[in-house]
């Protein structure tokens, strides 16, 4: 199975930015669509934002648009998350998911799933 570690959360004041990163430990995350969600306490896990595996598609869900940017990094076998003008809003933690199908408006995650990484704004 492909294993995932997501990395780069941490504290950051409201208008910060922080980059979070996805790797696969075993197989190339080059070859996978990835997708990030998140999970706020007392909350749903929602989803965020995806990249197809060539990164020819990518979807974001509206809150995000115009702030955060999903990319691919093929040297560094590394999809990034760049979250700029974070809001407390966005708290939580969050996920990267490999091998999901993308769709019109979203992502229908697998079964493989990154540990997560906590992303805390305050105001």
């Amino acid at each position: 199975q492909v294993q995932l570690v997501d990395s780069g959360g941490g504290l950051v004041q409201a208008g910060g930015s922080l980059r979070l990163s996805c790797t696969a430990s075993r197989r190339t995350i080059n070859d996978y669509n990835v997708g990030w969600f998140r999970q706020a306490p007392g909350k749903e896990r929602e989803f965020v934002a995806a990249i197809a595996w060539n990164g020819d598609r990518i979807v974001y869900t509206d809150s995000v648009k115009g702030r955060f940017t999903i990319s691919r990094d093929n040297d560094e076998n590394t999809v990034l998350l760049q979250m700029n003008s974070l809001k407390f809003e966005d708290t939580a933690v969050y996920y990267c998911n490999a091998a999901g199908q993308i769709r019109s408006s979203a992502y229908s995650p697998s079964a493989y799933w990154g540990q997560g990484t906590q992303v805390t704004v305050s105001s």
